[in-house]
């Protein structure tokens, strides 16, 4: 009994029901009453599959097909039911055609994996991709009737895959090495190049300033003219340039009427292009636009987005690298022609220096030297002490130039036979006196050895000098041993010590020029920096290297090791050691200074007769003055100084000793060298000011380190002076003498008037004379002319207010604090007031903003009356300072007539200051000038 005819195609779904109302008696099958068997169960299967099948039945092709396969077919389903293949699959026959005819004329199964199709089944040629199978059909009887296809869809993976590989040669394309932007830029177009199907062109524009710039294109001479070389970044343009340039990535439609590109595999036309922003790391502001070409072959889906995302992505990364490494070779570059010039320069001047250093040793060893005509025992000392420091000069200066020749490759080795063994122990041996002074033991184990050694003398004992003078500086208990020892390998001389150590974190950086470990105890803060780098240098010169060993708390131990090799090179005539150890003995001699006891000269250095030629003698005789410094010269000589004088001098070596003098017995001044070993100068001004008890100490700032930053630091600090290196003993004697006045005169008016808080004698009393301190005065009426003219004439400069051509007081509040003094008309006033003022209002709990807002105010008014009152009838400047009713009110009075400025000379800059920080008034009269700044309190919690 036959079935009917719809049960064939009853299982196969939407296809199956497309099907049974076919009239296939229109096709070359002819009424399916009339199938055969074989081709019954052919349609059978193929409806019953999940799997893309097709089946093509007799000489006309005709198709049978699934649901799966209808969905590979796109639009051309359902026609292609009952039809021809050939007609559906025409554009792809060319591909089809012969595994279907060999199919069927051998009757051989075959399997094509990712065959490439052009399909148009979306509207446009299509590039797709297909894992193909062909095999015989056959009849009832056994003959090849037709071909059975079993297809699945692999476009997806293999133009994912392609596109996965174009990504990784933008990632790993090159050589390997970063390079610069330009052949960056060309090594990316290469790799973006070898990817036509899925990029057809491509263009790379940068941002350069307010420019984009091609910097490279994909796609030859055609995409060279119809793209612009350059235009300006906002400037629209029909390829969106300025909008994806601005961060909006931007679809081009019709490029095909701009650039005639054939692309894909089927050459169609372009007619798509992108343009995208290259992200860089300021969000806003793109490196540049990446513009790319769509294939006409593959539709621009997520996924083909996706893919020009990442794409922008690395080729950004790339251009970002590079720029990077541009910018950080321009910075090298730039450093090692600064590194060039500086060495060129410290070669010229250390060659300079030798000149006049010459001229200045000889006459002095001659003076030493010269038994006819003795010098006196005074000016003896001073001699030694200028010859010392020359000397120390000349071996600074010969440093720098080893090292200058070391950095510019122009140092050699004048290596010679020596007895290694006996010259270290020699070296060694200089320094016994000052290890031993130092409390230390020197142990010095330097056998013979088994071979001869070819080394350069000099730089041996330039080796040996820096290794010891370096432990030395930093062992303070236990011992310094020199070592020399050799295998089959090399030689071996190691200096360990049991000093302080050095942090594993500073080790790598330790040969490094100029590099010190902050914040570490030593004997001294001085040096040059480049000791150990010149230790490392010289080593290396020799043919060998030095590494370091160290432990906190338990000490260090360096070693250079020479190969046999280079230990046993060929060498010149032996040495004449007869010279060897003048580095040696200047080094001992230097550190001979670091061992000086400042407790010899802290025993107080008794007071000698006054210098008129420094100063008159006055009532601040035997006043007693701490010194701090860590070079023994320094503290020697400013102890003669200043004991010339008539003060009491105690001398101490660094800020620590400093701190335990001052708690022992408070000098009236102290006098601080800036760089010194363990607690420097800053820290020690620091420290002083935030304890009551030295919260007024006189501080005098000593130090090497000129510039305006180094001494605005100082005076922030609360120091009173700030005196630079070198300079005359007539200014440091005048600035000491100054301070230890200003001092002594506060005293006095606290002592008469019951404290700093109460109001002083009147601005009328007697001036002091000029160069003396401040004194506490109050805030006097003012009389004199009226005002000048433009200056509101109701308000004087203390805060009095005009009435009838007259002055009368102005009604005030009782004041919280009312108090005032007079200075100097002088450039350090400024920082007196300063301090003065600031020590005034912390008793009253002012917001420290405020304060400092009013100081610097303040500060412009001082520096103003001093710079610009002309032909004082008063030496002086007085400042008063009032806090009442919620205000504080500074005034400040000069006595001379005002000076103008030129216009181009006045940038205004004194009044924009006290103007921002408070409300000003100036009242200029015929006996002077009064600034007031007035600036109201915050309201309290």
């Amino acid at each position: 009994m036959t079935r009917p005819t719809g049960d064939l195609f009853a299982d196969g779904g939407g296809t199956g029901r497309l099907m049974a109302r076919l009239d296939w008696a229109a096709t070359p099958l002819g009424p399916v009453d009339g199938w055969p068997q074989s081709l019954r169960a052919a349609v059978r299967m193929v409806l019953s599959s999940r799997y893309p099948m097709l089946l093509l039945w007799g000489d006309r092709f005709t198709q049978l097909y699934n649901d799966a396969y209808s969905a590979l077919i796109g639009d051309k389903h359902p026609d292609a039911l009952g039809g021809d293949v050939r007609v559906t699959l025409a554009e792809g026959w060319d591909v089809l055609g012969p595994l279907i005819d060999e199919a069927m004329a051998t009757g051989v199964a075959s399997w094509v994996p990712a065959l490439q199709l052009l399909l148009d089944r979306a509207g446009y040629r299509e590039e797709a991709y297909f894992s193909v199978s062909h095999a015989p059909a056959r009849d009832d009887e056994g003959r090849t009737v037709g071909v059975l296809t079993v297809c699945s869809e692999v476009t997806e993976q293999v133009v994912g895959e392609r596109r996965l590989r174009l990504l990784r040669d933008l990632s790993v394309g090159g050589d390997g090495r970063t390079v610069d932007v330009e052949s960056t830029c060309a090594r990316l177009a290469e790799a973006i190049g070898g990817h036509p199907l899925d990029v057809p062109f491509a263009a790379i524009y940068l941002r350069e300033d307010a420019l984009l710039r091609r910097a490279a294109h994909v796609g030859g001479e055609p995409v060279a003219a119809a793209l612009p070389a350059t235009l300006p970044a906002g400037e629209e343009h029909e390829w969106g340039l300025a909008a994806a340039a601005g961060g909006t990535t931007t679809d081009v439609a019709g490029v095909e009427r701009r650039l005639a590109l054939p692309a894909g595999p089927w050459g169609d036309p372009v007619g798509t292009a992108r343009a995208l922003p290259l992200p860089s790391a300021e969000a806003g502001q793109p490196l540049g636009v990446l513009l790319l070409g769509v294939s006409p072959s593959r539709g621009l889906d997520e996924a083909y987005r996706s893919f020009h995302a990442l794409l922008a992505q690395q080729v950004a990364v790339a251009v970002r690298n590079a720029q990077a490494y541009e910018e950080e070779r321009r910075r090298a570059e730039a450093l090692a022609e600064l590194d060039r010039v500086k060495t060129g320069f410290f070669t010229n001047v250390s060659h300079e220096f030798r000149t006049p250093l010459t001229l200045m040793l000889g006459p002095l060893a001659d003076a030493l030297n010269d038994n006819e005509h003795p010098l006196p025992a005074t000016q003896r000392e001073r001699v030694d002490t200028a010859w010392r420091n020359a000397t120390r000069l000349l071996t600074l200066v010969n440093s720098l130039l080893t090292f200058s020749s070391l950095e510019a490759g122009q140092a050699h080795s004048q290596a010679r036979e020596v007895d290694l063994a006996g010259l270290t122990t020699e070296l060694a041996s200089v320094f016994r006196a000052a290890v031993e002074r130092a409390g230390l033991r020197l142990e010095v184990d330097c056998p013979p050895l088994p071979r001869a050694v070819s080394v350069d003398p000099v730089n041996w004992e330039r080796i040996v000098t820096n290794l010891l003078s370096n432990a030395l500086k930093y062992t303070f208990v236990g011992r310094i041993r020199v070592g020399l020892t050799a295998d089959d390998d090399e030689v071996r001389l190691t200096v360990a010590d049991t000093g302080i150590g050095i942090a594993e974190e500073h080790l790598p950086r330790l040969f490094e020029r100029f590099h010190r470990v902050q914040g570490t105890r030593s004997r001294s803060h001085e040096g040059t920096g480049i000791g150990l780098a010149l230790v490392r240098e010289l080593a290396r010169l020799e043919g060998g290297d030095v590494r370091v060993e160290s432990r906190i708390g338990t000490g260090t131990t360096f070693t250079v090791a020479l190969p046999w090799s280079a230990a046993g090179r060929r060498a010149g005539p032996a040495a004449d050691l007869a010279g060897a150890g003048d580095a040696a003995r200047a080094a001992v001699q230097e550190a001979v200074g670091w061992l000086a006891d400042p407790a010899q000269a802290g025993t107080s250095a008794p007071a000698g007769p006054p210098v008129p030629a420094y100063g008159a003698a006055d009532a601040l005789r035997h006043a007693r003055i701490l010194v701090a410094d860590d070079n023994a010269d320094m503290r020697a000589y400013l102890a003669r100084l200043l004991g010339e004088q008539g003060w009491r001098v105690e001398t101490v070596g660094d800020g620590r000793q400093a701190l335990e003098a001052i708690r022992r017995e408070q000098p009236d001044l102290l006098l601080t060298d800036v760089m010194m070993p363990g607690i420097d100068g800053f820290e020690l001004v620091r420290r002083l000011r935030g304890q009551a008890g030295t919260r007024t100490l006189p501080v005098v700032v000593l130090s090497a380190r000129a510039g305006g930053d180094a001494s605005v630091e100082g005076l922030d600090l609360g120091a009173d002076d700030y005196v630079v290196k070198p300079f005359a003993a007539a200014e440091l004697i005048a600035r000491v003498r100054a301070a230890l006045h200003g001092a002594r005169t506060r005293r006095d008016h606290q002592d008469d008037s019951g404290g700093p808080g109460d109001t002083a004698r009147g601005a009328d009393g007697p001036a002091p004379a000029s160069g003396d301190g401040p004194v506490d005065v109050g805030g006097g009426p003012v009389s004199g002319p009226p005002a000048a003219p433009g200056v509101d004439p109701s308000v004087g400069g203390n805060g009095e207010y005009a009435h009838n051509g007259g002055r009368r007081p102005a009604p005030e509040q009782p004041a919280a604090l009312d108090t005032g003094w007079t200075y100097p008309s002088q450039p350090t006033s400024a920082a007196a007031m300063r301090r003065d003022v600031r020590a005034s209002l912390e008793n009253l709990d002012i917001d420290p903003d405020t304060m400092a807002d009013l100081l610097l105010a303040a500060s412009e008014a001082v520096n103003n009356a001093v710079e610009h009152a002309q032909r004082p009838t008063r030496p002086e400047v007085r400042v008063r300072l009032r806090v009442a009713d919620g205000t504080v009110r500074i005034s400040v009075r000069d006595f001379g007539t005002w000076r103008d400025r030129r216009p181009a000379m006045d940038r205004g800059r004194g009044a924009t200051l006290m103007n921002a920080y408070g409300d000003v008034r100036l009242v200029s009269t015929a006996e002077g000038t009064t600034v007031t700044i007035e600036r109201r309190l915050p309201p309290t919690a």
